[in-house]
């Protein structure tokens, strides 16, 4: 099995207080304690971005058998969808230790330096958030990932001097969920890039029912499959809400989740068949009673909502874009017919003025 220690501690000058998370080989009692986890453990435990996992199992298998640190890989998309799994389960795969840390906690050179003197051959280091780094970070690991070289300057102006210490070959993973926010030198220097898209209902409905087993709970086959159906296609959602239903069924019934007891707590829970919570439909809502669907600036809806605008495009919106409730035109947010037929009111037509509070 594998387990995962903090140890303090690095390069002289550096913070010693900064945690550094390591993941190492281990047998014997912790298996019980991993197997309750929700992440897969294993390529084999990962359900989902079969082709992702195919390519991984390649490389994997070609840095074994050459006995090489694997090359660097950037995982990219959005929140949830697996990209810190993944980081995790490769060093297991490799048998090598894990270091891990993530872009806005590493503000200058010297957070690094721990992390870069304590890899060891073949070992792991993963940025979580990369695209975070700042750009004196960002420049100080170019050397790291090319010649795994790190160039330290000790002094200033004339009698500065820069000392250059080799480090062993290892592995730097990247996730980020804005891959477009990456420098392109940055981003040149992964030799691998893989990303993740969302997961089919069959293949969230397969994830609820694992984990369901590891939470020591009984869900029925149709509950599971409602519970995915209502995830938003993202891993992380489904195990929220399989978490809640439990604590729904262990508090409100004799903890056994049938298909109607899992209706009733996501009802409970005010997400709908289609995986709409309540900030959701007060966005469709408004947008019908107030702009009579559209068009509509999003400043003037953060206004109406009382939620600011940022908050509504990063969180609130792509969703409904994806569903295909939501269009964005030059004149503002429009909401479609599907989303007037999901909430079950007739489109204003041209003919016909708007239809008021409708809710």
């Amino acid at each position: 099995m594998v387990r995962e220690t903090v140890i303090q501690g690095g390069a002289a000058g550096a913070d010693s207080r900064r945690p550094i998370v390591r993941t190492s080989v281990v047998d014997g009692d912790d298996e019980a304690r991993f197997n309750a986890e929700l992440r897969p453990q294993s390529l084999v435990d990962v359900v989902g971005q079969r082709e992702v996992v195919d390519r991984l199992r390649i490389m994997l298998n070609a840095a074994k058998k050459r006995g090489e640190p694997l090359g660097h890989l950037l995982f990219d998309g959005p929140p949830g969808l697996g990209k810190t799994t993944f980081a995790t389960v490769i060093p297991k795969e490799m048998g090598v230790e894990c270091q891990m840390t993530s872009g806005p906690v590493l503000t200058a050179p010297k957070d690094l330096m721990p992390y870069l003197t304590n890899a060891g051959y073949g070992s792991v280091l993963f940025i979580d958030e990369i695209h975070r780094l700042p750009p004196a970070v960002e420049e100080f690991i170019y050397p790291v990932m090319e010649d795994f070289r790190m160039d330290i300057t000790l002094g200033e102006g004339l009698n500065a001097r820069t000392i250059n210490m080799k480090l062993k070959p290892f592995t730097v993973i990247g996730a980020t969920t804005r891959s477009g926010l990456l420098t392109a030198p940055l981003r040149d220097r992964f030799v691998n890039r893989e990303h993740l898209d969302f997961y089919t209902d069959d293949d969230l409905a397969e994830i609820v029912q694992r984990n369901a087993k590891k939470l020591r709970m009984h869900i029925d086959t149709d509950a599971a499959a409602e519970i995915a159906k209502r995830s938003r296609g993202t891993p992380r959602v489904s195990n929220n809400l399989l978490r809640w239903t439990r604590d729904f069924a262990d508090s409100e019934a004799d903890g056994r989740v049938t298909t109607d007891l899992a209706r009733i707590a996501l009802a409970k829970r005010d997400v709908d068949a289609l995986g709409l919570d309540r900030r959701d439909r007060r966005y469709i809502e408004t947008l019908i009673n107030v702009f009579a669907g559209g068009p509509a600036g999003v400043q003037s809806l953060g206004h109406s909502l009382n939620i600011p605008p940022d908050t509504l495009e990063d969180e609130v919106e792509p969703f409904l874009l994806r569903l295909g409730f939501l269009q964005r035109t030059p004149r503002g947010r429009m909401l479609t017919a599907s989303a007037f037929q999901h909430v079950g009111i007739l489109p204003p037509t041209d003919d016909r003025p708007s239809q008021g509070n409708l809710f």
